[in-house]
């Protein structure tokens, strides 16, 4: 299993990023997937979570509304499109396979993105 992360970097509150994630190793579209991230000296924390088709998504109230997850399974890709994001937004994201939609349980995580929002 290998998931690998991109388009991170440094935006200023307000100014769209989009993120994508290339996954392999396993039959992408059989799995529910999510967007976690962590920030120095807090916990990790999950950002969303999608279904195996794309059917159903789950956003933690913070980000309802200011951030989209989709995927497209003939690219074995995720994706985490972030609008109006703001400074408490600045952490590390991963990229995680889901074991338990209910339980917020992952398996496999990829090596991260960093996003820095600041003025």
């Amino acid at each position: 299993v290998q998931l690998v992360e991109s388009g991170g970097g440094m935006v200023k509150p307000g100014e769209s990023l989009r993120l994508a994630c290339a996954a392999s190793g396993f039959t992408f579209g059989n799995y529910d997937m999510s967007w976690v991230r962590q920030a120095p000296r807090r916990g990790p924390e999950w950002v969303a979570a999608i279904g195996a088709g794309g059917g159903r998504t789950y956003y933690p109230d913070p980000m309802k509304g200011r951030f989209a997850i989709t995927r497209d399974n003939a690219k074995n890709s995720l994706y985490l499109q972030m609008t109006s994001p703001k400074e408490e937004d600045t952490a590390t994201y991963f990229c995680a396979r889901v074991t338990n939609w209910t339980a917020g349980q992952t398996d496999y995580w990829g090596q991260g993105t960093q996003v820095t929002v600041s003025s």
